[in-house]
């Protein structure tokens, strides 16, 4: 497949966090980077990320292990492609394989002065490519309401005013949670085209959202699923990023954390820009790697 792109990284400690396992920020802006040569191969010209589809992490990867990352496009539409991700990590000592994640990134072509090209079309080869390439479509039908899918949640959802804990103690107030972080956006984190990386931008988010998951379980959160990354629109080198997070709720294993990401020029007075939102799912597992019991969340 001309459009597929394959990375192995090994895992050093510099891209690691405390429990010297592989930093979800790191990985994400690997599987950017990747995701984004795969759309560049079949374009011909500059790509940017539009969104990335949920991900579910099925394993931690420590230092001294390689990852190894897999992108091709997998249907080309007018002027925007998804490009499917897989995801594993390699044991050198075993030389045993296990599957990390699987992800779906949507790149928009563009061309000078960030002016939207028409793609050529894919033709799939291989029995796996055709179903993939049949399922895209779906896909994209998915990603276009998703938006008009979390109003109608918000209209329709009721108030849950149950606030008590399951040990019979007051619940953490949500606001004990919040973060609210400012990031400069330096050439370092700037892509090809000099907005800012989406793969920096992602591991921010989840730097934020790790921080504010930790402020209600006093320990090291694991992350185990992010809800779709949506970007709204660009940001440029000596841009502020103003990013924020709050633990929405808290269920007997898992929490949810939201977060997102405004930007804003050097002009204080200028109105912040939106330009991401994500929701992420976190656990706490303890010596054994079962999950704990979480305390409930007050709004």
């Amino acid at each position: 497949n001309p459009t597929e792109v394959q990375m192995s990284q090994l895992v050093l400690p510099c891209h690691t966090n405390h429990r010297g396992e592989l930093s979800t920020g790191q990985l994400l802006k690997w599987i950017d980077t990747a995701a984004c040569l795969s759309a560049e191969r079949h374009a011909g010209c500059p790509c940017v990320t539009a969104s990335m589809d949920d991900i579910y992490f099925e394993h931690t990867i420590s230092v001294g292990q390689v990852v190894n990352i897999k992108a091709k496009v997998n249907r080309a539409f007018n002027s925007s492609m998804e490009v499917g991700i897989q995801v594993n990590y390699e044991d050198l000592c075993s030389g045993k394989h296990y599957s990390i994640c699987k992800a779906y990134a949507t790149f928009v072509a563009q061309g000078p002065s960030g002016s939207k090209v028409r793609l050529k079309p894919l033709t799939p080869q291989t029995e796996e490519e055709k179903i993939e390439y049949s399922i895209a479509a779906e896909r994209r039908r998915m990603r276009l309401v998703h938006k008009d899918t979390l109003k109608d949640l918000l209209t329709r959802s009721p108030c849950e005013t149950e606030l008590e804990t399951r040990d019979g103690s007051g619940a953490v107030p949500a606001e004990k949670t919040r973060v609210e972080s400012v990031e400069l956006v330096l050439p370092p984190h700037a892509n090809h085209l000099g907005n800012t990386f989406g793969g920096q931008i992602m591991a921010w988010m989840e730097n934020v959202a790790t921080i504010a998951a930790s402020r209600l379980c006093h320990a090291h959160p694991t992350l185990r699923a992010i809800e779709m990354f949506h970007f709204r629109g660009p940001s440029q080198v000596g841009d502020r990023l103003v990013l924020k997070a709050i633990v929405n709720n808290a269920f007997k294993n898992s929490m949810e954390v939201g977060v997102s990401a405004e930007a804003y020029g050097q002009e204080m007075s200028v109105s912040r820009r939106h330009i991401n939102s994500a929701f992420m799912t976190f656990v706490v597992l303890d010596q054994e790697g079962r999950p704990c019991t979480l305390p409930m969340v007050a709004p």
